[in-house]
């Protein structure tokens, strides 16, 4: 396939690179490759890297018989190809004779030292390799650099064989160029003498016109001199109104002036303005952040005060607790003194007891009946409770919007409830103390007392936690209104950067408008300096105009003394013809005859 493709290659024209990386080419692919070294003049680069080319030795000096032929390559690749010494002494060969290759890549190779010396010394008479890369090839270290100096000075040969050729071409090129300058100018020397020859004939002839063509040649510049006259005196009518002009245009300049000081006073007028009511706005922007400074310092105190009187309330409610717990125990205590007692009585009546049945078993009924009126007022009592606990939401739904109305309710409500709770012992106290033998009962409905004060101090407790839940709502919206505040002053801030950006925009309008005015200053400048320079171009045209004026009476000058000289040449001439016929008529046999008419 390699064989194939590589003669197929041999008559192409159009491929410049080749690729033929680990195809595992051998004695044929190589001879192939030398085949295709010897006739293709296209191939500039030639890359074989991984074939083992060097194991196949015929194939591989076939192959380097063929690099030597060869004039059209210049990068060759044989990286891994297992050289050894012999294959790098063909190579060596081969680059003797070639003077095309400018880059071998031959690393990872068997080269060794022998390689190396043959290498190195082909060198000695390869000036056109320029890159030879030897890593990987046991090739002592002097060795390498005696290559790379080799190469080093095939370099500089190569540019300064470069820099000769382009030299030489440029110096052949003038030398072309002078050459070529040198057939124009004796060219144009042989047309000049030859047109000098022919002006010369023709002056010749012409001399007799010339005295007339000068004559006309003197009339017109009497007429052109009277133009330029009349030229004179249209540049002078324009230069007046050039001057006219001029006088316009800087009566208008101290008008666009006096615009531009109206403009700028009118400019810093609005800035003034701007400026005041920038202040103006950064003052009422300040009154009002005092003032929601002071009304959050208000409400900060407003919360302290219902902390101090949420502080208040709880002592209070510790103090009932502390009370409570008092009489309970005062109550306990005459409880145990009243069974003491009752006990002794028990022992006294003992006897009476049998007598005294009767008036028991009446008396039972007694209280049984008043146990039962107990009952009632206590159901009484407790719907009373459960319409106060009602009433007592409700003042607490209602406290929710006006906390320190419910807050002094409360305290009336625990102080009622104080003193109701201290007339109902009282009454108890009494009422134990007539009826000690009914002890037992009234202990009963003390314990039932005692559970519905417990039931009143746990619904106080629970109004306690509610008043402290509001009061968690409370501050909970003094720190909404203090996020709000802090709202309020970052877009009072964002505000007040608003107004400093629009006043910065104003400030960089003006500050356009200064430039623009500056600019159109320029433009003035501009205007003033164009019409200096036409001022002066004017006055230098005049001078041009007086020069060529005077440049023209020289000529005319000149041209009177070359007629007179002409006219008398002529004259001479004449008085020599003259001369010349009378001594030829004089010496003629004919001279006293008087000539024919």
């Amino acid at each position: 396939g390699v064989k194939l493709l590589l003669n197929g290659l041999c008559s192409n024209t159009t491929v410049k690179s080749l690729d033929l990386k680990g195809n595992n080419l051998r004695t044929v692919g190589a001879e192939a490759l030398g085949k295709l070294l010897r006739q293709n003049q296209s191939i500039r680069s030639l890359i074989l890297e991984w074939n083992s080319l060097g194991v196949w030795e015929e194939g591989f000096s076939f192959f380097c018989q063929g690099l030597a032929a060869n004039s059209f390559l210049q990068r060759l690749d044989l990286r891994n190809n297992q050289i050894n010494h012999q294959g790098a002494g063909e190579l060596a060969m081969a680059l003797k004779r070639n003077a095309s290759l400018q880059e071998l890549d031959l690393r990872w190779n068997n080269i060794g030292l022998l390689g190396g010396r043959a290498l190195l010394n082909c060198l000695h008479s390869n000036k056109t390799l320029k890159k030879l890369e030897l890593a990987g090839n046991n090739v002592p270290s002097d060795i390498l650099k005696a290559v790379e100096q080799a190469l080093d000075h095939n370099q500089d040969r190569q540019t300064i064989l470069s820099e000769t050729h382009s030299r030489t071409r440029v110096l052949s090129k003038e030398v072309l160029s002078l050459k070529n300058e040198k057939a124009r100018q004796f060219l144009d020397l042989m047309d000049t003498i030859d047109k000098q020859r022919e002006e010369i004939a023709r002056s010749s002839r012409m001399s007799t016109a010339r005295v007339s063509q000068l004559q006309e040649a003197l009339d017109e510049q009497h007429s052109i001199m009277n133009s330029l006259k009349a030229k004179l005196q249209m540049t002078e009518a324009a230069l007046a109104l050039s001057e006219q002009k001029m006088h316009n245009l800087g009566e208008l300049l101290s008008a666009m002036k006096q615009e531009q000081t109206s403009v700028a006073e009118r400019h810093l007028k609005e800035l003034q303005q701007q400026k005041q009511e920038g202040a103006d706005r950064e003052g009422k922007l300040f009154r009002e952040l005092s003032a929601v400074s002071e009304k959050n310092l208000l409400l900060r105190n407003q919360v302290d005060e219902l902390e101090k009187k949420c502080k208040v309330q709880q002592d209070q409610l510790f103090q009932v607790k502390q009370d409570l717990t008092n009489t309970a125990a005062e109550l306990k205590l005459r409880a145990v003194q009243a069974e003491e007692h009752l006990e002794v009585e028990k022992r006294k009546f003992k006897q009476s007891l049998e007598d005294m049945e009767s008036l028991r078993l009446k008396e039972v009924d007694r209280m049984t009946q008043h146990a039962e009126a107990s009952e009632r007022s206590l159901q009484e009592r407790i719907q009373r409770l459960e319409a106060m606990r009602i009433a007592l939401e409700e003042e607490l739904s209602q406290v929710r919007a006006a906390a320190l109305t419910e807050r002094g309710q409360a305290e009336e409500e625990l102080i009622k409830v104080r003193n109701q709770a201290r007339l109902e012992e009282q009454q108890r106290l009494e009422h134990l103390q007539e009826k000690l033998r009914l002890m037992t009962e009234s202990r009963d409905e003390a314990q039932n007392c005692y559970l519905k004060q417990k039931q009143v101090v746990n619904e106080v407790q629970a109004k306690a936690n509610q008043l402290s839940l509001h009061a968690d709502g409370l501050r909970r919206q003094i720190e909404d209104l203090q996020q709000d505040l802090n709202i309020k002053e970052q877009e009072k801030v964002t505000e007040v950067t608003k107004v400093k950006v629009e006043l910065q925009e104003q400030i960089g309008h003006l500050q356009a408008e200064r430039a623009a005015q500056e600019g159109l200053r320029e433009k003035i400048a501009a205007l003033e300096r164009q019409l200096k320079a036409l001022s002066s171009n004017h006055r230098e045209a005049l001078l041009d105009k007086e020069g060529e004026i005077s440049v023209l009476l020289e000529r005319l000058r000149m041209k009177e003394a070359e007629i007179s000289r002409i006219r008398e040449e002529e004259a001479q001439r004449a008085s020599f013809l003259q001369n010349a016929i009378m001594a030829y008529v004089q010496g003629s046999p004919l001279g006293p005859l008087s000539p024919r008419k």
